[in-house]
């Protein structure tokens, strides 16, 4: 298990609703899509060159590297998603065809175990000179990882073998040795790969590698710093202009940290190893570090939509409560990250505060980043959008008005994909007391309690509606405890085990129902879901003013498609009656938020001293997750109140 309390993927089976639906997708559609993508075979769509990179490698064709030098980790990432589809739904030619992958890689390599083919074909003189800028071993944990879950999902050793000879050259290569390079990544991950290998092999001395990365990074003297002098550079790259290496987490040591800084993915990552080594290794400095820039993250930093990183030069988190909602950066990659530390922070305890924020990501930003269809993609993930103002300024040139078939950078596909193909370990947490379900998804789940095997079947349509049905079948009684969560916006949640209503208060944010269970018993969980509305702290100043719409877990949005545009001039009152409906044939099928708004009329003159007239306005608010899918339009999440 890539986490020490998650179902195994064959262990949960999602079967029909919300999630299931994009599980589906990505597994039938997305999937399929990205192979072609690397393998530079979707007419209109920016090339890879990620299979053709490996081949060239591999002495299979001849040819030129293509790309930019991280551009293995696109191709990991989709081993790895492929390989967790293969964990949930078996396919023969899908498992031949990673063969015949791996087989590739394996002749890429070289003899000492490194495998990176920008450095093979382009600098093979400057492997590990410039590790500030050009992530070689964050590459490497990408494989690590597409290893590991290669490994776990087809017991396979042949992509493991290749990632451990890597996994060992690294190992003799970094280190405070005489020999040794005394460095460390400038973009994080290999991390937290290094754990996951230990855990699948057995191995402690990658964790103990692992260990060592996070705690060398940022120490005096910066081996970064040095690094940067020994090439003859006077000042750090243009990203760095304002944080200095702070940008790469990398200016103090990671325990001294008090506030998220720097690239948002990176940061992430980082705290996602950081989470991991705690727990493995028993660290409680590290558990105290991730706990601290927890509280700071969700505080002060956290996006309405579950979305980090404001600030488009470096991808950065920037300022507390600097959240501008159209310069939002909210990269589909850093709100994967949040979800990946959320995640992991349960398993230093069950709050479900955790979750919360898993699901708040999940629901929104994530999801906003790939289409209906499952063939375009958003990297950068604005919660307001004028498409002609977004394709002029610079500081929005990175936001993408429509979703795109593929990126030069495409980081982000693979990692939605990777993501829901693994879906299933999101959703509970076995326990040894029982089990504890986080996500409300309609399927099966098994799992063992008391000695028993036990398997759930849940029943609901959320987050559509407010009913979650649980049907508890242990193969014979046994005695065990349900958890089940009580998300933080849910108030007036009611509970019955067989009909009979359950006086129990959550504790932390779960309902604990401990009781001998028997086949056919029977939960059902009532989440009132209201529309409500949402204010920012003033102190996020660019939405002083304005009021946002929720529903449950989802957050919503105004589309120029039910407003024309100018959605600027459109307000709500805040006495106006918001009402919530179903639109089976809208989007895919989903619930709308409806309710009479006013429009302020456009003036003669661009000032003028009397106050604007007003003309009635319907409005119709959609899921952020769906928005432009219905073209290109304005956007937006901040809704002024009047």
């Amino acid at each position: 298990m890539n986490y020490p309390s998650a179902l195994p993927l064959a262990h949960v089976r999602l079967t029909r609703g919300f999630l299931a639906e994009r599980a589906r997708l990505v597994r039938d559609v997305v999937i399929p899509y990205q192979w072609e993508a690397l393998n530079d075979r979707v007419p209109g769509a920016e090339p890879s060159g990620c299979v053709h990179n490996f081949q060239v490698a591999a002495g299979e064709k001849p040819g030129k590297f293509y790309g930019l030098f991280w551009q293995d980790s696109d191709l990991a990432k989709w081993i790895e998603a492929a390989s967790y589809r293969l964990a949930t739904h078996p396919d023969a030619a899908l498992e031949a065809e990673l063969d015949r992958l791996i087989a590739t890689l394996g002749k890429a390599q070289a003899a000492d175990g490194y495998l990176n083919t920008y450095f093979q074909l382009v600098e093979p003189q400057n492997r590990w000179a410039n590790l500030r800028d050009c992530h070689e071993l964050y590459v490497a944990g990408h494989l690590i990882e597409a290893g590991v879950a290669h490994f776990r999902a087809t017991g396979k050793r042949s992509l493991l073998a290749i990632v451990c000879k890597l996994a060992d050259l690294i190992e003799r290569t970094f280190g405070l040795g005489p020999a040794q390079i005394p460095g460390y990544c400038g973009h994080e991950e290999v991390e937290l790969a290094l754990v996951k290998l230990a855990r699948a092999t057995g191995e402690a001395r990658y964790a103990r590698l692992a260990a060592y990365f996070i705690d060398q990074r940022g120490r005096e003297p910066n081996y970064l710093l040095a690094e940067t002098r020994r090439r003859g550079e006077e000042k750090l790259p243009w990203h760095m202009y304002f944080d200095g290496l702070a940008t790469l987490q990398a200016a103090r040591p990671v325990r001294e940290l008090t506030e998220p800084v720097g690239h948002a993915v990176r940061q992430m990552y980082l705290l996602a190893a950081m989470a991991d080594l705690a727990r493995d290794l028993g660290d409680d400095s590290l558990r105290r570090a991730c706990a601290t820039l927890w509280t700071s993250i969700v505080q002060r930093h956290l996006y309405l939509t579950g979305g980090v990183g404001g600030e488009p030069y470096g991808e950065k988190f920037t300022e507390p409560f600097d959240l501008p909602p159209d310069r939002a950066y909210a990269e589909t990659c850093a709100a994967i990250g949040v979800i990946f530390f959320a995640r992991r922070m349960m398993e230093f305890g069950l709050r479900g505060e955790y979750a919360d924020v898993m699901e708040r990501a999940l629901y929104n930003n994530v999801l906003s980043g790939m289409s209906l269809d499952g063939t375009r993609f958003f990297y950068v993930n604005p919660l307001e959008l004028i498409p002609a103002v977004a394709k002029r300024r610079y500081e929005c040139h990175l936001v993408k008005t429509q979703r795109v078939g593929w990126f030069g950078c495409a980081c982000c596909p693979p990692n939605l994909a990777r993501l829901f193909a693994s879906l299933g370990e999101y959703l509970a947490s076995q326990l040894p007391d029982g089990l504890a379900l986080h996500l409300y998804a309609e399927g099966e789940l098994r799992f063992t309690a008391a000695g028993r095997d036990v398997r759930l079947a849940v029943r609901t349509d959320y987050p559509w509606t407010e009913t979650v049905a649980i049907e508890v079948c242990p193969a014979q009684p046994a005695e065990f405890t349900l958890r089940l969560r009580v998300p933080g916006w849910c108030r007036g949640a009611t509970t019955t085990v067989n009909g009979q209503p359950v006086a129990a208060a959550p504790v932390d944010g779960y309902l604990a129902l401990g009781r001998t269970w028997t086949a056919g018993d029977t939960v059902n969980l009532t989440l009132p879901m209201p529309v409500e509305r949402v204010y920012a702290d003033p102190r996020v100043a660019p939405v002083a003013g304005r009021v946002a719409l929720q529903r449950g877990p989802v957050v919503y949005c105004l589309e120029e498609p039910d407003h024309g545009d100018n959605l600027a001039a459109v307000a709500l009152p805040r006495t106006a009656v918001l009402t919530a409906r179903a639109e089976p044939g809208l989007l895919g099928g989903c619930v709308v938020i409806e309710g009479q708004g006013v429009r302020t009329r456009r003036s003669a003159s661009l000032y003028q001293t009397e106050p604007p007239a007003t003309v009635p306005q319907a409005l119709r608010a959609i899921p952020y997750a769906l928005w432009a899918n219905r073209g290109e339009g304005e956007m937006r999440v901040w809704i002024n109140e009047s």
